[in-house]
Parts: structure tokens; C-alpha cells; sequence
């Protein structure tokens, strides 16, 4: 049955820092899921009729005000016209409409913010609508040339076009005004944590505490090493960067506010890929931030600038595409490959003692374990020397058929029944066993990091020529890369690199 890699959920255990990225170590408070409400939750609980409202995105709404207003505009331009036929103003009309939205999608103009302004969009807005009347116009004159072949713009729905986006932005400032009576209420409100409690931490506390607009509410404090303040701070230290994990679970934070602290950025490095990998929403105080200029990518609260951090790309919608080519490839290829798995068993049966295949331990996504298959290409060895011996492709027990299985990669095609399964990826960081995971983790920074997707069949290490006896520190930097830049055609490439290097024999 296959595996859906979505029941592997992120664990707080699986996000230990360790080694080069350990910070000093601070005695962790004694956290429960009972004393969250009493120690962080300084305003009354939300009514629980409203306990839904809490999922709330922006995103949905703005979409379905802005349908409704393309929807709205129709209907008005067909009265003024006389009549609720589908006339072709309409139909024009609603071809602004499709370009109008397009726009508005590809100018982020549906991304979530915690400062909504109708008057702060206009000028986006303007942008967009005068944009998708050129299209339109475009469309029309294509549309003619196909058709009749007469040369023809008909402009009577720039009057369509002109009451929808009148119709938007009164939509979008009705829209705006509602989410911010709903934060205000706390009935719309992220449970928020602060990383670094000094004075600029402490700021930010402040604002968000104050000014419940924004849809953020602070619960407290992390930091190694808090710094002495003239004030008292608002909220409690939770702890040190070891108790992240934790603190994100149990206390059910959705957003993580970097200000400043006494962290090295080595550490806050590793501390934002654990909010990313437990799907929290980050935000950055950039140094300097009474001279930085806000730009339209930026958040504001209160006067602070915010930077959101762009989304990992394991959490992007792309992302469930890739779990869908991996099922499909790997069940294509299991059935267009199983008169070559079937001679390749045969040929290692006849090769020597031992079975057929070689079913090996391994980390996987989150510090999952499961059981690696590959063909056997070496004479049996205990279970324990397997675990623990680093072996290259000059190992003396290679046998024959197995240094050819080695050379061609053909003792990895088993691990198609992996992917199938959901254990693996097509492509991906390759998955190591726990006795080397746990000397690697404490001795090369950011190897932990390469567990926040699926190990791969083929990864981009290994296009790179980064397999068997090679460097781990490189290893780990080329699939942080991969998985910071990740995209689907990154990952075509990769397999079209690792086909050319089977074609070729360029195996161990």
C-alpha cells in the first residue's frame, strides 16, 4: 500500500541542534500543554463558537471579493446597457475581469499581510486594471484577425472595466476593514514568539500586544541569553534555541518574529529552518531597521519594518506535484523495467551465496527509519559491519556481478519500490544510515537540515560527482542547495544528469 508522505509529520525530537550549531546550553522551563493558556495568554480565551475562525486566511476572502466583484460589474454594465443578456460588452468585461485577476495573482496582491490598506493597493490596483485593458484590447484584435479577419476593437466595455474596479477596491477596503475588526476581536489571532529578548525584542512585544490589528499575538520570549533591561519585559522567557521545537508544539505558535538577540546567525540559521520545517510563518527585524526603506514586499507593524521570510519550498502547493510524479514514474518504471529487475535477480542468484536483495537501515525525512532495498552486489557481511563500515566500490567482496550492478546503478533499481511506497523520493538528499547520521550531525554543520524532505533515488550531490568516498561537508551544502531552490524542472534536470551518467557507466 503506498505511503503518503504527508502522515510523516514534522516531530519536535526530529530537530535537534547538535555539534558546531549547539548554543550554550540553558536549563529549560518546565513546559506542559496545561500551563500554556495560564502562562502566555494574558487576554480572555476565544469563545468557542468562534474556535474555527482562528484558521482564517486572507487569501480565500480576497479571492472570492474579487470574483464577486468581476461578478458585480457584469450585472451593472448589462443594466446600463438595457438588459441581462449575455451581451458581447459583457463578455469583454469578463475578459478584463480573467486578466484583471491575473494580474492581481501574479503582483502577490493575494499574499497574506498584517498592515491591509485599499488606499496602499490603489496604485497597485490602477497598475493592473489599465494592464488588463491593454490585454483585453489584444485579445480582441487577435480574436478578429482569426475569425473574420477584420481589424476591430469594440470599447464599450472599457465601461465594464472601469465599474469593476471601481466595484474591487470598494470590495477589497469592505474586505480589509473586516479582517481588522475580527484581529482586533482576537477572534482572527496567530499565537506569535519572539526570538531575542532584548530592548528590540521587547519593542515588538509591545506593538503587537498593543495594536492586535495585525493579527498577532505574543506569547513569549527565546533567547540563549537574555540581556539585562532597564523595564520589565512583557512576557516570560520560555527558554533557550534548545527548547524551539517545543515551545512551536506545545504552545501551537504559528509565527516566529526574529529581533535581535545574542545568538550567532549560525544558530538562528538552524533555529528558522525548524520554524519552517513545523510550517510557522517567520519574520525578520532587519539591522538597521530605523533606516530601512519599506518596500512593497515588506510587512509593517506599528512603525517596525517586517520581512517575511519567502515559504520553504516543501511547503509550497508545487510541492504536492512532486509526490504525484514520484508515484507515477516509479509505478511506470517498475512495469516497463521488470524483465531487467528479473534478469538482474537472476544474475545475482547465480553470482553467489546470500539473497537476492539488501535490506539496509536509513534516515529519512524528519528522522524517519525505514528499510533501504538495492540488489546485493557484495558477499554477505554481518548485520553489524553493515551498519557501521563505510564501504567504497574497491571493497574486495564486490562480486562480479556486482561491480557491474555498481558501475551501472543497477543495483538501485529496488529502491523504485521505496519511492512507490512513499519511504523515498525521485530525487532528493541520499539517505544515510543512523550510525553514520549521528557522527555526521555532530561534526559538519547543517547536515541535520537535509532530513526536511524525503531522501532521494538521485540527488544533486550526486549529479555533481558527490557519492562514495567523497566529501560530506560538500554533500550537505549541495542538498541544503537543492532543497532551498527546489523547483519541479530542477528536479527533471537532475534526472536527465542522472540518466546521462548511467548511460555512460559513470557509477561507483
Amino acid at each position: 500500500m503506498t505511503k503518503s508522505l504527508k502522515s510523516l509529520q514534522p516531530r519536535a525530537e526530529a530537530f535537534p541542534l547538535t555539534g558546531a550549531e549547539a548554543p550554550p546550553r540553558v536549563a529549560p522551563p518546565s513546559v506542559t500543554p496545561l500551563d500554556w493558556a495560564q502562562m502566555t495568554d494574558p487576554v480572555p480565551a476565544t469563545p468557542r463558537r468562534w474556535a474555527r475562525i482562528t484558521r482564517f486566511s486572507v487569501r480565500p476572502l480576497l479571492v472570492t471579493l474579487d470574483l464577486a466583484a468581476v461578478a458585480v460589474g457584469v450585472v451593472l454594465l448589462e443594466l446600463v446597457v438595457g438588459g441581462l443578456g449575455f451581451s458581447t460588452p459583457a463578455v469583454k468585461t469578463l475578459c478584463f475581469g480573467a486578466f484583471f485577476l491575473l494580474g492581481l495573482w501574479a503582483g502577490g496582491l493575494y499574499r497574506s499581510r498584517l498592515s491591509l490598506s485599499a488606499l496602499d493597493d490603489l496604485p497597485s490596483l490602477g497598475g493592473r486594471a489599465l494592464a488588463a485593458a491593454a490585454l483585453s484590447a489584444v485579445a480582441q484584435i487577435a480574436w478578429a484577425e482569426l475569425t473574420s479577419g477584420v481589424y476591430e476593437v469594440n470599447w464599450s466595455y472599457l465601461g465594464g472595466a472601469m465599474i469593476v474596479t471601481v466595484v474591487l477596491v470598494l470590495f477589497r477596503a469592505a474586505g480589509y476593514a473586516a479582517v481588522r475588526r475580527l484581529r482586533t476581536h482576537r477572534l482572527v489571532a496567530h499565537r506569535t514568539l519572539i526570538l531575542g529578548a532584548g530592548r528590540v525584542g521587547n519593542q515588538v512585544a509591545e506593538v503587537l500586544r498593543a495594536h492586535p490589528e495585525y493579527g498577532l499575538h505574543p506569547i513569549g520570549f527565546l533567547d540563549a541569553d537574555p540581556p539585562e533591561t532597564s523595564q520589565p519585559r512583557l512576557l516570560p522567557v520560555l527558554g533557550g534555541p534548545e527548547v524551539l521545537s517545543q515551545v512551536l508544539v506545545q504552545g501551537g505558535v504559528r509565527t516566529v518574529v526574529v529581533a535581535f538577540s545574542s545568538m550567532k546567525e549560525s544558530q538562528m540559521v538552524s533555529l528558522i529552518r525548524t520554524c519552517d520545517r513545523l510550517s510557522c510563518e517567520l519574520f525578520v527585524v532587519p539591522r538597521l531597521f530605523e533606516l530601512h526603506q519599506v518596500e512593497s514586499s515588506m510587512d509593517t507593524a506599528w512603525g517596525f519594518p517586517l520581512v517575511r521570510l519567502r515559504r520553504a519550498t516543501y511547503r509550497s502547493r508545487a510541492w504536492a506535484m512532486k509526490r504525484s510524479m514520484d508515484v507515477l514514474v516509479s509505478g511506470l518504471a517498475i512495469g516497463f523495467l521488470a524483465p531487467v529487475l528479473a534478469l538482474v535477480a537472476l544474475a545475482v542468484r547465480l553470482d553467489g551465496k546470500g539473497g537476492i536483495l539488501f535490506r539496509q537501515e536509513r534516515v529519512g525525512v524528519d528522522g524517519h527509519h525505514f528499510e533501504l532495498l538495492k540488489f546485493r552486489s557484495l558477499r554477505p557481511a554481518t548485520e553489524s559491519e553493515s551498519q557501521t563500515m563505510w564501504n567504497i566500490g574497491e571493497d574486495p567482496r564486490v562480486t562480479r556481478v556486482g561491480r557491474f550492478l555498481r558501475k551501472t546503478s543497477l543495483d538501485e533499481l529496488p529502491q523504485l519500490f521505496n519511492i512507490l511506497r512513499g519511504d523515498m523520493s525521485l530525487v532528493g538528499p541520499r539517505p544515510e544510515r543512523p550510525h553514520f547520521v549521528s557522527q555526521f550531525r555532530s561534526r559538519y554543520p547543517s547536515y541535520e537540515a537535509r532530513h526536511r524532505v524525503p531522501s532521494g533515488l538521485t540527488g544533486w550531490a550526486q549529479v555533481h560527482g558527490l557519492r562514495g568516498d567523497t566529501s560530506i561537508a560538500e554533500r550537505a551544502r549541495f542538498d541544503n542547495y537543492y532543497i532551498e531552490n527546489w523547483s519541479l524542472w530542477l528536479d527533471v534536470k537532475i534526472i536527465l544528469r542522472t540518466f546521462s551518467s548511467v548511460v555512460r557507466g559513470a557509477g561507483r
